[in-house]
């Protein structure tokens, strides 16, 4: 895991887990597209928190694989975190959205945030609790914004609230609605560590005027160099 901010005094950790692929045994490297993708969402978080600390989470495989390795990343980073950090809250992108929700029961999480999650329809159902939010594009050609929703709707069958924001307009690499995901990432960690999260609250995103994906890719690329590695924490 690299920390990207980490002020000493940090009782809770917001770990952002990125995407990857179905099959891959290579090494994710820190200027692939989806580690780069979420430094964004750093900065979001940042401004939501700036006093709790912030992490990047690198897996092993680019891939899931047959054993679900981001997954078994995942709870082995949480459960090597340092004691100083009581809570933590998981916001994954893809691949990453279905390793926080698979590993997203473990007793240091305080809540969810899934972004274009890949939740295959056979996805066994995670003991998570509230509050627990999944965000869709519903031009996503890569994962299905369909079984988001109906893999909300399973953990809502089974007594757990779920927030389901949908997109229109945006595709899977979440650049012509950034300010959105960011705002989404934003309001996510404040409700979270302010304890006002409320009753479920669905909502879909109308679409905006046109926007390209130029400025993402600028509001990436400024991020990455704002939010530089500051530590690295090896379990």
């Amino acid at each position: 895991m690299d920390l990207v901010h980490n002020p000493p005094a940090a009782t809770t950790l917001i770990l952002l887990a990125h995407g990857g692929y179905e099959h891959s045994t290579k090494t994710p490297g820190p200027w692939r597209p989806p580690i780069l993708r979420l430094h964004p969402f750093a900065t979001a978080a940042r401004t939501a928190a700036p006093a709790a600390a912030i992490g990047l989470l690198r897996y092993r495989h680019r891939g899931w694989n047959a054993a679900g390795d981001a997954a078994v990343d995942l709870r082995a980073v949480l459960d090597g975190l340092p004691g100083r950090f009581e809570r933590v809250v998981l916001v994954g992108h893809s691949m990453g959205g279905r390793a926080v929700v698979a590993a997203g029961a473990h007793p240091r999480v305080a809540g969810v945030l899934g972004l274009a999650p890949w939740l295959p329809v056979d996805e066994p159902l995670s003991a998570l609790r509230p509050p627990v939010t999944f965000a869709h594009g519903n031009d996503d050609r890569v994962t299905s914004p369909k079984g988001t929703v109906a893999y909300a709707n399973r953990l809502r069958a089974a007594g757990t609230p779920v927030t389901v924001h949908l997109l229109d307009g945006e595709t899977h690499a979440m650049l012509r609605r950034a300010e959105d995901w960011n705002t989404i990432v934003t309001t996510f960690v404040q409700e979270v560590l302010s304890g006002a999260v409320g009753e479920e609250k669905d909502r879909v995103w109308p679409a905006g005027p046109a926007r390209g994906s130029a400025p993402a890719v600028l509001q990436i690329a400024w991020a990455r160099l704002r939010m530089p590695v500051r530590e690295r924490i090896r379990v």
